[in-house]
């Protein structure tokens, strides 16, 4: 027997060790390179990463003086990005779009402030594509080359009319991205944070044109809408900008990029801009202010330009760079104070705002304290929280994905907690239906036993940066109770903690509504369509209607908070929108609610 076992396993020698070329190396492991794959259904899929790295070296050419001007073409799934740049110079054009680590960028006098994945994101894009086209024109002549799935195809040179340029044609790769259709919507308000960045610079999209002449003036503009306390700060400089105000909401917004690049996660820039805020608000006041009664409320926009910047992560998402700290906090600091003395009216209006922030906080901590003490015995053994091992922050790699599931009841949470992995999979059941939040103050949360539990459990209660979970799902029923209960729960979400949302880290569980069986095969269909064509190709079937997620045996519900879990991510376009939504299903009973609610009845 263990001679058997011996012969049998895999001898590790020389000959296993292999080398492969960086062109296959992208199309294996193409997570490396661009993150998730996707059908286009999420705003961070794959083809939305390959769309930004063509533009990425358009933006890089406007930002070092040529071409105030780029068009981006899209015909079913061919994408077409032109720029009028310098071109890239003719003889390299093959190489410049097929050797890893070949290029411009790494020539701090060429390109100074890259906003690409340098010198890796073209090629993953040829190697990504089914069908990819880069010409480039220079001074009346042209080079062109032609590739399919990073492989070169055919190349020309001649003479050209054409103005200086490059052009980028592609095709995502259906073997890579199998089904997927672009989302007009997300690649628009790609192009709008181009356009915000990059005043001065014309996008054209299919036939639109996106254009900024404010920057970050416009974008923080565009995402408070009316909702601003007073006129927005706009500042600036050679590599800083930035714009801030207040609005009625309640934490922390912000906008941050480094080069270009969004940095969800802030970062040392954003320490530096929300420090600067603070000195320069109590200097002009000759105050003392918290920083908790300054900023809370506050919206902002920054973006900075490094020659190095250096990322905690490879998706981009945190600044590193420490030493950035004090010329950031100088700036800002200096561009407030400046502000406020030249705009009285928009002085005291943000002073009125901060002695208000200190009443409201006051008024919160006399309630905390109470809350506290009921909650001093069960701490973080909440009895309705079934925990997990591990969770965001902590090294471990399933900290990563460390998940809690908001669910109805215990039925409900039944299945799951026998289901989930209990190492990143956390359980919250809610006793039914939460209170509508509404309208209320913050103070509600200390007033009622779940949601201060529910927000004890998440880590949120002092902003998303003390979260204990990358997700957390809500997992309600597919019924009107359980639409209801989803309803609240996104309100109160939305009310008082709305950067869990602005930062990604909400979500809905999709689970199915049907299960159609035979003797040989299950299906399990998440709407009518699928349930139909699950009895076509099973003949003999049986179908089960799932009317509660108690009903899904914990057997069966591993599979559908596994990792083929369906979850679809909860985004707002704008804070302005955050206001109006609620106000529309949540508040006042309107005729506009009530003829909705007719007109979509199903």
């Amino acid at each position: 027997m263990d001679k058997e076992k011996k012969s049998s396993a895999v001898v590790y020698d020389e000959s296993k060790i292999k080398t492969i070329s960086s062109l296959d190396h992208i199309r294996l492991r193409t997570g490396m390179y661009i993150g998730r794959l996707g059908d286009g259904s999420n705003v961070d899929d794959g083809i939305y990463i390959l769309l930004k790295e063509i533009i990425d070296n358009s933006i890089d050419e406007f930002i070092m003086g040529h071409g105030k001007r780029i068009v981006i073409e899209t015909q079913e799934n061919m994408v077409k990005v032109r720029d009028f740049g310098r071109g890239i110079p003719l003889g390299k054009i093959i190489d410049c779009v097929s050797i890893i680590n070949t290029g411009a960028k790494y020539n701090d006098e060429v390109f100074q402030f890259s906003v690409g994945l340098n010198g890796v994101g073209t090629k993953a894009v040829n190697a990504l594509s089914s069908k990819f086209r880069v010409a480039s024109y220079r001074d009346g002549k042209y080079a062109e080359a032609t590739f399919e799935r990073g492989k070169l195809l055919s190349q020309k040179k001649g003479k050209s009319s054409q103005p200086a340029g490059t052009l980028v044609e592609f095709v995502p790769d259906e073997h890579i991205f199998e089904e997927y259709e672009f989302n007009y919507d997300f690649v628009g308000q790609r192009i709008w944070n181009y356009a915000y960045l990059n005043s001065g610079l014309t996008l054209e999209f299919n036939g639109k044109p996106f254009a900024s002449r404010r920057g970050l003036f416009d974008l923080l503009s565009e995402e408070v809408g009316s909702d601003q306390i007073y006129d927005i700060i706009h500042y600036k400089g050679k590599q800083l900008e930035f714009s801030v105000t207040h609005t009625n909401n309640y934490g922390e917004n912000y906008f941050s990029y480094v080069n270009g690049q969004y940095t969800s996660a802030g970062g040392a820039h954003l320490s530096a801009f929300r420090e600067g805020i603070l000195k320069g608000v109590n200097e002009y006041y000759k105050k003392n202010y918290s920083g908790v009664d300054i900023r809370d409320g506050i919206a902002g926009a920054i973006a900075i330009k490094l020659m190095n910047p250096v990322f905690e992560s490879q998706t981009k998402n945190k600044l590193g760079n420490t030493d950035i700290r004090g010329w950031i906090v100088q700036e800002v600091k200096a561009a407030i104070i400046d502000f406020l003395m030249k705009n009285s009216v928009s002085a005291d209006k943000l002073s009125n705002k901060i002695i208000s922030n200190e009443k409201l906080r006051k008024e919160l901590n006399d309630v905390k304290k109470g809350a506290r003490e009921a909650a001093k015995k069960i701490s973080l053994k909440i009895p309705n929280l079934k925990d997990c091992k591990f969770h965001l922050g902590d090294t471990n790699k399933k900290a990563e994905l460390t998940t809690v599931f908001l669910t109805e009841g215990q039925s409900a949470s039944g299945s799951m907690i026998s289901a989930r992995d209990v190492f990143s999979q956390a359980i919250f059941s809610l006793r039914g239906k939460v209170l509508n939040v509404y309208g209320k103050k913050r103070t509600e949360i200390y007033k009622n036993e779940e949601l201060y539990n529910l927000m004890m459990a998440l880590g949120i209660e002092n902003g998303v940066d003390g979260l204990r979970y990358e997700r957390i799902v809500i997992a309600t029923d597919a019924d009107f109770d359980g639409f209801h209960i989803r309803n609240l729960l996104l309100t109160f979400f939305l009310n008082f903690f709305e950067d869990t949302i602005l930062s990604g880290h909400l979500y809905i569980l999709e689970t199915p509504l049907f299960r159609v069986r035979n003797k040989k095969e299950t299906i399990y269909c998440y709407n009518a369509t699928e349930r139909n064509a699950a009895r076509n190709k099973l003949r003999g079937s049986e179908t089960t209607r799932f009317k509660g997620l108690g009903e899904i045996s914990p057997k069966e519900f591993g599979q559908f908070i596994g990792q083929d879990m369906r979850l679809v991510p909860v985004s707002v376009r704008a804070i302005q929108d955050i206001k109006k939504t609620l106000e529309f299903y949540m508040g006042k009973n309107t005729p506009d609610r009530r003829t909705f609610i007719m007109e979509n009845l199903i």
